[in-house]
């Protein structure tokens, strides 16, 4: 009997440890959170892999799985597709990753959740508050980025200096209009270049062609919607001052200063050009390859302003995660000065944190990347693109407009159709009211 005893002891301890070493495994299991990032370049795809696996290396509470999906980068058109479905299937990641301008439509269609919450306020108060401010819907917030973005233009020293051409070193010595003019003309006239200008035709229509061409609208005077209210885009990107100023775009491909089917992202690196076009991802790897002959200029002043676009790529909680604790502390992670940092090495963006600009040398006075710095400071040229659900029909209408203006399409019937296409989809949503 005291034999049957203690072997009955012995099971029972046996038991009690074999439960007690799978609840031990079962409780350190970490919980996985999904993540969808828009890729990019090379560099930028291979950074963010490898932060998802330093966060996970980082602590054993949530473990990080990256997808990256096709059709982001600069067009964008993709992405949100690939988004929409995912929605509608309610299949979205906990964490999503998705183009600043898209962020109202998201929020006022549920996609996303509120951050105000989950955001701790050491991190709420180390954002720049332009950032912030930009990623609201309806009071709260919805999203959070690493950084801002830039878009100037890249000339080569060399080239620019044996036309003859004015370098702009401060926003505050930007080229007018007419400088601006001249010295394409200029370029031309050295004939050392097969043309002028690149302006990243080869990224095809899309998103690229609403960010890196408003300016020019604004710059003039006009838009691509009434903003006092968000209730009509007629007379607005139909309006004379858009219809000049894409009179003028069109003109750089008539007078062969710009070509509308460059080969590929290396026509400026290569001598095609003396000028680009371009966002800041591009700046790192032009830097890489042309040394000292690289510089960065101010936007022009076309007229009325200068004016260029910020707004880009942020991370938002959305409906479907299970966990969105685990989705903001993979944020946190994400937005540590160190990781910025990180990321703006290889995409050249303008950083969003106080903490990370302390740290950076390429922002500050005298920076090689100082330029965006001091675009985005300034609130009379950084300009948002059109804050309304309504953005992705307007980018939509807008870019198919230019598109076919480029291809031989009249400018005004081109644009007046634009003007439909939005006013349209105003009107069939009552214009977007808050839910």
């Amino acid at each position: 009997m005291k034999k049957i005893m203690i072997f009955a002891l012995v099971v029972v301890f046996m038991v009690s440890m074999l439960f007690g070493v799978v609840a031990a495994e079962t409780a350190v299991q970490p919980v996985r959170i999904d993540l969808w990032f828009h890729g990019g370049s090379v560099g930028e795809s291979d950074t963010m892999v490898a932060q998802v696996e330093d966060f996970n290396n980082s602590q054993t509470k949530w473990h990080a799985v990256l997808n990256e999906i096709p059709g982001g980068a600069v067009s964008g058109s993709g992405y949100s597709d690939a988004v929409n479905a995912a929605a509608l299937a309610s299949d979205l990641p906990d964490l999503l990753d998705f183009d600043g301008p898209f962020l109202f439509n998201y929020a006022w269609g549920g996609y996303l959740v509120p951050l105000d919450d989950l955001m701790p306020d050491t991190l709420k108060s180390d954002v720049f508050p332009s950032i912030l401010d930009n990623l609201k819907y309806n009071g709260k917030q919805y999203g959070i980025g690493q950084y801002d973005s830039g878009l100037a233009l890249v000339g080569n020293k060399s080239i620019l200096t044996r036309a003859g051409v004015r370098i702009p070193t401060s926003v505050e010595d930007a080229w007018t209009f007419e400088e601006f003019n001249q010295a394409l003309k200029k370029i031309m006239v050295l004939g050392e270049t097969a043309y002028a200008i690149d302006l990243k035709m080869n990224y095809g229509a899309g998103e690229w062609y609403t960010y890196a061409f408003s300016p020019i609208i604004w710059g003039m005077g006009g838009d691509l919607i009434d903003r006092s209210n968000y209730r009509t885009a007629d007379g607005f990107i139909n309006g004379p001052e858009a219809v000049a100023a894409v009179t003028w775009l069109k003109s750089l491909f008539d007078n062969g200063y710009a070509i509308s089917s460059p080969a590929d992202d290396n026509e400026f690196i290569n001598g095609k050009c003396a000028l680009g076009w371009v966002g800041h991802w591009m700046t790192t790897g032009y830097y890489d390859a042309l040394g000292e002959d690289f510089v960065l200029i101010p936007f022009p002043n076309f007229g009325v302003r200068q004016a260029t676009c910020n707004g880009t790529w942020v991370w938002g909680v959305t409906k479907d995660s299970e966990n969105p604790e685990g989705a903001m502390a993979l944020l946190e992670f994400l937005m540590s000065p160190e990781e910025v940092l990180r990321t703006i090495e290889q995409n050249g963006a303008v950083p969003a944190t106080f903490s990370a600009i302390a740290k950076s040398d390429l922002f500050g006075e005298g920076g090689r990347l100082s330029i965006f710095a001091e675009q985005l400071a300034s609130a009379d040229i950084a300009t948002a693109r059109p804050i309304t659900p309504a953005y992705p029909v307007i980018t939509s209408a807008f870019y198919t407009a230019l598109d076919n203006i480029i291809k031989g399409g009249d400018v005004q019937t081109e644009l007046d159709a634009a003007a439909d296409k939005i006013d349209q989809d105003l009107e069939t949503n009552n214009f977007y009211p808050q839910k």
